[in-house]
C-alpha cells in the first residue's frame, strides 16, 4: 500500500499540478550548450531539415547520436529507406533538446513519426530530481506536439545504466513509471524496451553496452527489433 501511495504521489506531482504552480528548474529551461562542435552539429541538423523529405526523426542524446557509429549498419537497414533523420547529440539533456526544437531542428517538416529517448543525462544526483526529469521529458513531448501536431510520437523509456542495479537505475525506473502515463495522449505511444538490454540477473553485458550506458552494434540491433512492430504501425507500413 505504501508503494502505491508513493507512486500516486509522484504521479500527482508530475501531472496533477499546473505548470505555473511549479518552480522553474534546469530540465525545463531551454538552453544551448557551449562548444563549436555542438553548434556545428545543431546547424547541420537545420541544414538537413531544410532539404525536406523527412518522414521519421530520432530525438535524443549520445545513445541516439550513436546510430551514426555503432548503429550505422542497423540504421542503414531499417531507417535510411524511411527518410529518417538522426537528431541526437551526445551529452544533451532535456533542456538542450527543448532549445534545439525552438531553433530550427524541426522547422517546416511534417514527419510521420518521432522516436524520442531523452533524460539519462539529467539523472545524475547533482543534476535533476526524478520529478524534474519527468517535467523535462514531458516538456519535450509537449514541444514536439506543438511544433509537429500531425506527427505521432514513439516515446521510449530511459534505458537502464550501470552494470548492476544501482540508485541511478532506481531513479530512472521511477521516472519511466510516470512517463508511461503519457501514453494516454492520442499522439503518444510509450514503449518499454530497456529490459531488452538486461541479462536474466538484471546485469548489463559488455557486448551490449561496453560502458554500461552506450550501445554496441548488437545493442542497436536489439533497439531496432524492439521498436519495429510499433514503429511500422505508426508509419502506416
Amino acid at each position: 500500500m505504501k508503494s502505491l501511495y508513493l507512486a500516486f504521489t509522484v504521479f500527482t506531482l508530475a501531472f496533477g499540478s499546473h505548470a505555473a504552480d511549479k518552480p522553474k528548474h534546469s530540465a525545463i529551461d531551454p538552453a544551448p550548450r557551449e562548444g563549436d562542435w555542438w553548434t556545428k552539429r545543431h546547424n547541420s541538423f537545420n541544414n538537413r531539415i531544410a532539404q525536406g523529405n523527412v518522414d521519421l526523426i530520432f530525438i535524443g542524446d549520445s545513445i541516439t547520436h550513436g546510430w551514426e557509429s555503432a548503429g550505422k549498419s542497423t540504421w542503414s537497414k531499417h531507417y535510411t529507406k524511411r527518410n529518417a533523420v538522426n537528431l541526437g547529440i551526445g551529452g544533451d539533456r532535456t533542456q538542450h533538446v527543448l532549445w534545439r526544437l525552438d531553433n530550427g531542428n524541426v522547422k517546416n517538416i511534417t514527419p510521420k513519426a518521432a522516436v524520442v529517448m531523452i533524460g539519462t543525462n539529467n539523472s545524475g544526483k547533482d543534476r535533476n530530481s526524478a520529478e524534474e526529469m519527468i517535467d523535462g521529458v514531458t516538456a519535450v513531448i509537449d514541444k514536439i506536439h506543438k511544433k509537429l501536431p500531425e506527427t505521432k510520437i514513439l516515446l521510449l523509456d530511459i534505458f537502464p545504466r550501470g552494470q548492476r542495479i544501482n540508485d541511478q537505475r532506481g531513479k530512472i525506473l521511477q521516472v519511466n513509471q510516470v512517463l508511461s502515463r503519457l501514453d494516454t495522449r492520442p499522439y503518444v505511444t510509450f514503449l518499454r524496451i530497456g529490459q531488452n538490454f538486461l541479462s536474466a540477473d538484471g546485469s548489463i553485458a559488455k557486448n551490449i553496452m561496453p560502458d554500461f550506458l552506450h550501445l554496441t552494434p548488437k545493442g542497436y540491433e536489439i533497439w531496432a527489433e524492439a521498436i519495429e512492430p510499433t514503429l511500422s504501425k505508426l508509419l502506416g507500413k
